[in-house]
């Protein structure tokens, strides 16, 4: 069938944590003008843990999920490399074999396997007492190491892989997002030009508009 007709249904909770990665498969989907369906769930508001109806559908509970047919996906770089494989029609996504596809692949995964864990070791040590006075060197060279790294890549270019949008541009979304935030006064030029071409865009501006609240889309 037509890739505009394929059907996948995004089951999703209201978690702060959860939001980010939602909005990326959302906007995903808007800009393959893909139908889909979205189902929230409630966290327990004190242990943040999923809801026995979202541990039926994966019994880890991560949020979002995809289901699509037989398929059920989780892990947002792995839900879009399978919306793109399964349902993009060869958009979005480099050919496979081709030195692009290896870039692809490789800032696809870099997001969250390298890029957000200075990220989210400032947002979590700024909970302790002290802050983690000690580990805020160390933090403050990795955000400079990997903002800057994402900088210097789109130095020149808009997207990051071929100046072509992909899926991997939508999986570093939230980095761009989130930095002003997390490492205020970097100057990150390309990285801010970034961040809004992205929330410039038809497909996740409609994106947000389903997803609901979001704290890191356009002021």
């Amino acid at each position: 069938a037509p890739a505009t007709t394929a059907i996948s249904t995004v089951l999703t909770s209201s978690a702060a944590s959860d939001v980010y990665k939602r909005q990326r498969v959302l906007w995903l989907l808007e800009e393959l003008g893909l139908d889909y369906k979205i189902e929230f769930y409630q966290r327990d508001p004190e242990t943040n843990l999923a809801p026995p109806e979202l541990e039926a559908i994966h019994p880890l509970g991560k949020s979002p999920v995809l289901t699509d047919g037989e398929n059920t996906i989780i892990e947002s770089g792995a839900i879009i490399d399978y919306i793109l494989r399964r349902h993009g029609g060869g958009r979005l996504i480099p050919e496979a074999g081709t030195a692009s596809h290896e870039q692809y692949l490789m800032w696809l995964h870099y997001s969250e396997g390298s890029a957000m864990l200075p990220l989210m070791l400032r947002m979590y040590t700024s909970r302790l007492p002290d802050g983690g006075e000690a580990l805020q060197p160390r933090i403050n060279d990795e955000l400079n190491r990997h903002l800057g790294y994402m900088n210097n890549a789109l130095e020149g270019v808009d997207w990051f892989v071929d100046n072509t949008l992909t899926g991997a541009d939508i999986q570093l979304s939230f980095v761009a997002e989130i930095a002003p935030l997390l490492h205020p006064g970097a100057e990150l030029p390309n990285l801010d030009a970034f961040r809004a071409r992205i929330h410039g865009r038809p497909a996740y501006k409609v994106a947000l508009e389903k997803g609901g609240a979001y704290s890191f889309g356009p002021a």
